[in-house]
């Protein structure tokens, strides 16, 4: 894959890229670090996508295992800041109703482990139970029970916020 075509493809799905930077980091700064190193990893990997898959499934697989394995990184690291109610990378514009679901949304999936967080991300982007089995290296119906398991869970943290009430 040539550099422009490399360039555009990221463009055309650079959304991925901005939801995995914000599921994984809390800090702005953090976020675009990983979204920065994201971007780095899949022009160092670009060679080995063979077109068996959608580049932009291919993506989410090199996002989610560089966010990983920089999130375990960043674990080691003390937090200083605290955590933003508000979007600090996303481009659309937003009610202030919008901002508020998505800041609870957020601090609920960040609750999750490295795994359920994956599945959500596929979930919410329109991804079947089998292209997201095949993302996670899960069995099909594997992945449909986590991924039931974790919609659960995830409505539990976010009535534990309180959010709605």
């Amino acid at each position: 894959m040539k550099e422009k075509e490399f360039l555009a493809a990221i463009t055309k799905h650079k959304g991925i890229l901005y939801k995995v930077s914000r599921m994984y980091c809390d800090r702005r700064e953090d976020q675009e670090d990983l979204y920065q190193e994201i971007i780095l990893q899949l022009w160092n990997s670009v060679e080995s996508f063979r077109g068996e898959s959608q580049f932009s499934s291919w993506m989410y697989r090199v996002a989610l295992n560089t966010a990983i394995i920089f999130f375990k990184k960043e674990k080691r690291k003390p937090d200083n800041h605290a955590l933003s109610d508000r979007d600090p990378i996303a481009h659309d514009d937003y009610t202030g109703e919008k901002d508020d679901q998505l800041a609870h949304f957020y601090k609920a999936v960040k609750q999750l482990n490295k795994v359920e967080k994956a599945l959500i991300l596929l979930f919410i982007d329109g991804y079947s139970g089998k292209e997201i089995a095949s993302n996670l290296g899960l069995s099909e119906s594997n992945a449909r029970v986590k991924l039931n398991r974790t919609k659960i869970k995830l409505q539990e943290i976010i009535k534990t916020q309180g959010y709605g009430s």
